[in-house]
């Protein structure tokens, strides 16, 4: 029963309580990139989903085997595998959001939420936790990303399309806006709307944890990243071999 509530924990927590984009704060160079449309962010989220499990679970399967000193170059080597399996897969049956998603689809290899997992957690524990972990944490990832682009499609196109395989809804206001001389935020959908929304939803989710007694999001530079301690280790040895 412990172990079971153990796994429902390790699911949920990358929803809110730990969500990798809104309270860890990281992955925002494509969060900020894609999130002009609902339909960008979705295939965006699911590709990194797939990659975080897929990852977690190779890395944490071989954590007893790969070295220390070489783990960060094995955990790319990894991840950079399984992007391009889900590079080619979408290159082959979506390449219209191949062609949106552009050079982001490839940089998920250096996305600091894969890199974040694979050294925070898959490589110090079990494979089915591990798959949980990336689970969570890549449906936590999509859900901000969507969200956030669902804002800015709205407020900045004055229309929503939410599509999966081929179904879905869209909501078009942009007629009504004209009818009584308004016309979409178009700000929404350029940098500025992007870094503001980013920021009303950090703002949010902060307001969420503290009144359910949790620590808010801060931007603390380096030592917020969980490949901190690896970079801290580095550069030790290279301040070490100058002198």
């Amino acid at each position: 029963m412990a172990e079971k509530k153990s796994l429902r924990q390790e699911l949920t927590k990358g929803f809110i309580i730990e969500n990798p984009v809104l309270r860890l704060v990281l992955g925002t160079c494509p969060t900020l990139a894609v999130s002009t449309s609902v339909e960008n962010a979705l295939g965006m989220g699911i590709a990194a989903t797939i990659v975080l499990i897929c990852s977690n679970v190779a890395i944490s399967a071989l954590r007893k085997v790969i070295p220390s000193k070489v783990r960060i170059p094995c955990f790319v080597v990894v991840i950079a595998a399984f992007v391009s399996l889900v590079q080619m897969f979408v290159k082959a049956f979506a390449p219209a959001l191949d062609e949106s998603l552009g050079i982001f689809l490839p940089l998920i290899v250096v996305n600091c939420i894969i890199l974040g997992r694979a050294e925070a957690f898959a490589s110090k524990n079990s494979v089915i936790p591990s798959a949980i972990d990336g689970l969570g944490m890549g449906i936590g990832f999509t859900f901000a990303l969507a969200l956030m682009a669902a804002i800015r499609e709205f407020f900045g196109a004055g229309a929503l399309t939410i599509k999966v395989l081929g179904k879905g809804f869209s909501i078009d206001i942009t007629e009504q806006l004209a009818a009584i001389g308004l016309e979409p935020i178009l700000i929404f959908i350029l940098a500025p709307g992007g870094f503001f929304v980013f920021g009303m939803l950090i703002a949010l989710a902060n307001k969420i944890a503290e009144n359910n007694g949790k620590p808010k999001a801060t931007l603390n530079g380096c030592e917020g990243c969980p490949m901190a301690s690896a970079c801290a280790v580095k550069i030790s040895d290279e301040e070490a071999s100058a002198q």
